[in-house]
């Protein structure tokens, strides 16, 4: 097991209390990350981690590990415990526009400070997609460009049956995409690879480039 897959899983079994470790487990252990970015799920992380190795960059050998929390409500317990009540670790994150007020809380207890806006957010650090990733990385490409992914990937005969679905006729295909992409388990993390791996180096989503840039 290799130094960041073992301190996020001490990190994990720290938060949801499974293995009973408590922060001891890695407090003396192997030395800790230089900074983790805190993400909602493995998605933001494929993204975030393909995106850098375009830039010739391995995150895990610069010493960030991305850490992925499992969904935005649990961004409290992660802040307390690798924040300056708990490793003193430096922090950073992406969110979804939606979840942004769970990442907020947590990181105004942290700097002690109140109405912490999205200027501020980023100053610490933390990116808010607007609406999400997904839709992120489908405006950056535009759609004709995710269905010609959709194609190499071998999904795009599925994406045209979901489209005549009745729920879908009346939707934009942009908001077709962004369903689609969220309609099987493990297929958002395929695409967070393929289609940031598409990416026009110009185009590239604001959070997701501010975000690596400050790794």
């Amino acid at each position: 097991m290799g130094v960041m897959t073992g301190f996020r899983a001490a990190v994990a079994e720290a938060a949801h209390g499974t293995g009973g470790r408590g922060t001891a487990a890695w407090r003396d252990g192997p030395v800790l990350p230089r900074k983790v970015v805190l993400v909602e799920g493995t998605s933001d992380r494929v993204a975030l981690e393909t995106l850098a190795a375009r830039r010739g960059r391995d995150l895990e050998a610069d010493g960030v590990c991305v850490l992925p929390m499992g969904g935005a409500t649990e961004a409290g317990r992660y802040v307390g415990l690798l924040g300056p009540a708990g490793l003193d670790v430096a922090l950073a994150g992406l969110c979804d526009e939606a979840e942004e007020r769970f990442f907020r809380r947590p990181l105004e207890r942290f700097c002690g400070r109140g109405e912490l806006d999205r200027e501020a957010l980023e100053e610490l650090g933390f990116f808010t997609c607007s609406e999400d990733l997904e839709d992120e990385l489908i405006r950056a490409l535009g759609v004709d460009r995710v269905q010609e992914v959709l194609a190499v990937e071998g999904d795009l005969r599925a994406f045209r049956i979901f489209q005549r679905q009745p729920a879908q006729r009346a939707r934009t295909v942009h908001r077709q995409l962004l369903r689609f992409l969220g309609t099987i388990s493990g297929r958002k993390e395929r695409y967070a690879r393929s289609l940031t791996a598409a990416l026009d180096p110009g185009r590239v989503p604001r959070p997701l480039g501010c975000l690596l840039d400050r790794c």
